[in-house]
């Protein structure tokens, strides 16, 4: 199989299918799309070859029965029709699943061994399997083979056997999942020979000459698990037992953050057991981890530490970057931020269709084709943070004349200050292309002018765009007057500076990280607050896991479930169900959430003909609802 680059769409699940796990024409749009951005080798999302007991949700794709191959084939064709290959992903949830994806009936897995949930409810079993009989085993070996030809007889490239991340053939690799004493347990052999019948059931289905690839967790990053020393050897086997293609990743359900990749772990983060495994194999090595960055994926080739890239979240943030990349305009790339909130934190912890953060279009390929609108308007847009840079971005794209105000000295809002707390840099990967897009665009910018109704008025625009962020809220405390209280947002903006020791109110995202931003500082620093109970609540499972993980590690004090009474010069008075007590501090910091800026918009209703309102103006929440309002509204006008 010839590929005509070396860029891999990894599988990766979108919830796209419908209920019965049918393909539908949003989940084509989507690889269609890909396809277009010119994409080498596309790898469908986990397919299930047994609904009954291995399916993880819902809205997974099936490829079980016949019902499932009429849309399927659409897919391919689809695909192919912009030079793309396309491999389907075989894959099976033993364990890792739930009674509502099994409708009710005990899942199966290698062994007894549950999955235990470490994000949402720490410690808890989110599933009690029960080890599969040898009858079942040698059935399922038969399912994978006949999703292979099922695949190969509907116009697939290849097929792709997923044994990584936790799932059933990982189960019995694993000697952390794989307790069994009979032939397919006990030994190196024994926990390999599932795995080697599936390989030569799918070589006999498909003959000698179709490609297999094989996905591996090359460490799952667990006492007791898979570490790369074990999985060069399983790859050798592996090799042997007929497969073409080794997909290097890592982790299990109880280690998702490692298979996420959240920005707080570096790029490229993995790469080095795809090179680890390159090194025991002789067929190509298909690296993966945080590779969001052309320039980045090339050096991992040139340094022959892997054969092919795979740039899965990459690819949803941008469909367009290998066409970009071929053309020279990698500065005009929209970067993944690697924060998993659109994308598998919707589709692994809610159960919802994928999205993405930085990208609107995703889902809505079909809808949201940028065209030119029948009337070219007059459109003022206020605010210059990302509701209002995206929504200047579309609304020139759709042929408008566009005025972007900001009244302060540089676009950016809220963005610039969640960059700067630790592991946050690639929060600028947006601030990047949305400013570069001001530029190309030739979009008329003026800083440092605020939009009025006067200025409206003068300006007799068509539309108005009203993007006007939120504030700190300022609660009702004593003493909140007092010189030593300052707000989070200009402690991050470096307006003004922490003392040497300080109180941070709140406990939510923003509190959580201004306080890791002052311990990097040197500063000494004490969260308090929350109605809740528990600290960081607002924020994604992966993301918040990995802050509070960090946050053990400094050894940063919080107090929950307390209220403030009085800020004093020696600190703040709080209480708790231990009574009263005064927290020390030369600073206190607020960070107890944000009010909407909503006065320009409701000035304005009636007085302009189109009037929208985009971001934390309507209601404070995250970028993910700024940018794709912002896009929202400039393809209304």
């Amino acid at each position: 199989m010839e590929l005509r680059n070396r860029i891999v769409m990894p599988p990766m699940g979108t919830n796209f299918a419908n209920e019965n796990g049918v393909v539908t024409q949003r989940l084509i749009d989507y690889y269609v799309e890909r396809a277009k951005g010119r994409a080498g080798f596309i790898i469908v999302e986990a397919t299930c070859v047994e609904s009954l007991l291995g399916k993880f949700g819902a809205h997974q794709v099936s490829i079980d029965g016949d019902k499932y191959l009429p849309e399927l084939a659409h897919l391919v064709e689809a695909v192919h029709l912009h030079g793309a290959k396309i491999a389907v992903q075989l894959h099976h949830a033993g364990r890792q699943t739930t009674l509502e994806a099994t409708e009710g009936r005990t899942p199966v897995s290698s062994s007894n061994v549950p999955y235990i949930d470490n994000y949402i409810s720490p410690g808890s079993i989110v599933c009690r399997p029960r080890s599969l009989k040898l009858k079942e085993i040698g059935e399922l070996v038969e399912k994978f083979g006949e999703g292979a030809r099922r695949a190969k007889s509907l116009g697939f490239d290849a097929v792709e056997i997923h044994g990584a991340h936790g799932y059933l053939v990982a189960q019995f690799l694993s000697p952390f999942a794989n307790k069994r004493t009979d032939k397919y347990g006990g030994s190196f052999d024994g926990r390999l020979r599932f795995a080697v019948e599936v390989v030569k059931c799918v070589r006999a289905k498909v003959g000698a000459d179709y490609p297999i690839s094989f996905r591996i967790s090359a460490d799952e990053f667990i006492k007791g698990g898979i570490t790369l020393g074990l999985a060069k050897k399983i790859a050798v086997r592996l090799q042997d037992a007929g497969i073409n293609v080794i997909h290097v990743s890592g982790s299990l359900a109880e280690t998702e953050h490692m298979c996420e990749g959240p920005m707080s772990l570096e790029r490229g983060y993995m790469v080095h057991l795809a090179e680890g495994i390159k090194k025991v194999v002789s067929i190509p090595v298909i690296a993966v981890g945080r590779i969001n960055d052309p320039e980045f994926a090339e050096r991992i080739l040139q340094d022959g530490r892997a054969d092919l890239v795979a740039m899965g979240r990459a690819l949803i943030a941008d469909p367009m970057l290998p066409l970009k990349t071929m053309q020279g305009r990698v500065g005009e790339v929209r970067k993944c931020i690697a924060c998993d909130y659109g994308c598998a934190g919707r589709v692994i912890f809610s159960g919802l269709h994928m999205t993405c953060n930085i990208n609107p279009d995703v889902g809505k390929e079909r809808e949201y084709q940028i065209t030119r609108a029948e009337k070219s308007k007059r459109v003022i847009i206020a605010g210059g943070g990302i509701a209002g840079m995206e929504a200047a971005r579309v609304a020139v794209l759709r042929g408008h004349d566009v005025t972007l105000h900001e009244k302060t000295n540089s676009l950016g809002g809220q963005l610039t200050l969640a960059a700067k707390p630790p592991h946050k840099e690639e929060l600028l990967n947006i601030l990047d292309y949305l400013q570069g897009q001001m530029d190309k665009l030739r979009v008329t910018v003026e800083l440092s002018k605020e939009v009025t109704p006067e200025l409206v008025d003068q300006e007799k625009p068509d539309a108005v765009i009203v993007a006007t962020g939120a504030t700190p809220i300022i609660p009702s405390i004593q003493g909140i007057e007092s010189e030593h209280v300052i707000t989070a947002w200009d402690v991050l903006a470096g307006k003004v500076d922490a003392k040497d020791e300080s109180v941070i109110l709140g406990v939510g995202e923003t509190a959580c990280e201004t306080a890791e931003y002052l311990w990097e500082l040197g500063k000494k620093v004490t969260l308090a607050g929350g109605r809740r109970g528990g600290l960081a609540l607002d924020m994604d499972p992966i993301n918040r896991y990995m802050l509070l993980r960090r946050l053990e590690e400094k050894k940063i004090p919080a107090y929950v479930k307390c209220k403030f009474e009085s800020i004093t010069d020696a600190g703040i008075v709080v209480c708790d169900v231990r009574g009263k007590r005064t927290l020390k501090a030369e600073s206190i910091i607020l960070a107890l959430g944000s009010k909407s800026n909503s006065e320009l918009a409701k000035a304005l209703s009636g007085k302009v003909p189109e009037v929208y309102a985009a971001g934390d103006c309507v209601e404070p929440r995250r970028s993910l609802e700024a940018i794709h309002e912002g896009s929202w509204a400039a393809r209304q006008i």
